[in-house]
């Protein structure tokens, strides 16, 4: 049934709005002639100028969403004429309904108001003095006529509000296709520095060895076995991350999930396999080591990979030293080397790599300073900020401003805990 209800309603607006207009004014112009076609006894019957000056109410309204003020003033010329020239006037004036609904729905405020006020005074003064009528007729006859008006108003409310609600729509669309863009985007950029790190430092690897090989083939058959083991080690370990990341290429996954990371876990193994490649890589921490957040331990991981991929593919390094420093609010992370130091853009951010340093440390809080050593050499420095309490732990407390109990019940990190502050500032 509802779908049957709407039906009708339907077709009416996808119809032509003249072929509409032109059907409404032919019903007015049928209703305002019936009475005199049919006249009661000693009312006027219908006459060639009657007919003329009822068409003046009516046809008009063919063009009243055009020009809804002009039409509304032609139809409010003929309709008093046409009360003058019938005896009674008409009973309800048709024509003066569809202009005061229009007026209310398309016209100006001010076009609204003057159409409203002319229309109850008119029909007032010619109930008055020209039809004589009775006390009780006047309410209902006002009443018609504002409640087309009302209907009118009402239309242009529930046009404006589901305008206003399309354009929002719009809007949301525009948005989020907009955010769409910047993940994938992101995605990408992410991507491309997994698979930069991954292949630039597994093919420095392998290259370093391939090349000490053959050197030592003959006078030391052990080390030149071990070397083509990195060798195979290097290319396996790049295998495996090249898989995982290609399969979140072609696997559904949610933005920003590309399966697990490594962490500052791993940084034992791949200064041991860097070790292997050739240069002396010493790992030392300061300080009991505090929980990072998802994003921050990929960014350790990537940033000590980068750096030693540099010290052993560009600065050929002898010595390579890595140091993690813990602190209550940030690691500070240093890798530097006895290579050759400087950089090529001369501005500390040259080549892919380290301008993925950067992008890394900047997105999940921190910085990073690349350039060469006090030293000599080169060096790679990151600042990464600790997680918070309620990145350790989602479910927990968060800070809120305030002092007194209610901060305490509120920020189990707080002083109460002894966990001192670990929160990024």
């Amino acid at each position: 049934m509802p779908a049957l209800s709407r039906w009708p309603a339907a077709r009416l607006r996808a119809a032509h709005p003249y072929v509409v207009d032109s059907a409404l004014a032919a019903a007015v112009l049928f209703a305002v002639s019936l009475q005199f076609l049919f006249p009661e006894e000693g009312g006027d019957a219908l006459s060639a100028q009657g007919f003329l000056l009822g068409a003046g109410t009516a046809v008009p309204l063919v063009w009243r969403r055009r020009a809804p003020f002009l039409v509304a003033c032609v139809s409010t010329f003929f309709t008093p004429a046409m009360a003058l020239h019938h005896r009674p006037p008409p009973d309800v004036t048709y024509g003066g309904l569809v202009v005061l609904y229009t007026m209310a729905a398309l016209g100006r405020p001010w076009q609204r108001r003057l159409m409203l006020t002319g229309w109850l005074i008119g029909t007032t003064v010619t109930m008055a003095f020209h039809e004589r009528a009775e006390p009780y007729e006047y309410p209902f006859h006002l009443l018609i006529l504002v409640s087309a008006y009302v209907l009118g108003s009402l239309g242009r409310v529930q046009r404006a509000y589901t305008a206003a609600v399309e354009d929002r729509a719009r809007r949301l669309e525009r948005e989020r296709a907009s955010e769409t863009a910047r993940a994938v985007a992101l995605e990408r950029a992410t991507i491309a520095r997994d698979m930069h790190d991954i292949l630039a430092h597994a093919v420095s690897l392998m290259v370093v060895q391939a090349e000490a090989g053959p050197v030592v083939v003959r006078s030391d058959p052990p080390r030149a076995e071990a070397a083509f083991d990195a060798i195979a080690a290097a290319g396996r370990d790049a295998m495996v991350q090249l898989r995982r990341i290609l399969g979140v290429l072609k696997e559904e996954r949610a933005p920003g999930d590309r399966g697990p990371q490594p962490t500052l876990d791993a940084l034992p193994e791949l200064v041991a396999r860097v070790g292997r490649a050739g240069p002396e890589v010493r790992l030392t921490t300061h300080g009991p080591p505090r929980p990072l957040s998802p994003d921050a331990e990929v960014a350790a991981y990537r940033i000590v990979q980068e750096a030693l991929t540099n010290a052993v593919k560009h600065a050929r390094a002898s010595r390579v030293r890595v140091e993690l420093a813990w602190h209550d609010a940030e690691l500070r992370l240093t890798v530097t080397d006895d290579g050759r130091g400087g950089d090529p853009s001369g501005d500390g951010r040259g080549g892919h790599g380290l301008i993925g340093v950067h992008e890394r440390a900047g997105a999940c809080g921190g910085r990073a300073e690349t350039g060469p050593g006090p030293d000599g050499g080169f060096r790679v420095a990151a600042r990464l900020p600790t997680a918070s309490w309620g990145d350790e732990y989602p479910g927990g407390g968060r800070r809120r401003p305030g002092t007194g109990a209610q901060r305490l019940l509120d920020d189990p990190g707080g002083p109460a805990g002894h966990r001192g502050d670990r929160g990024g500032r």
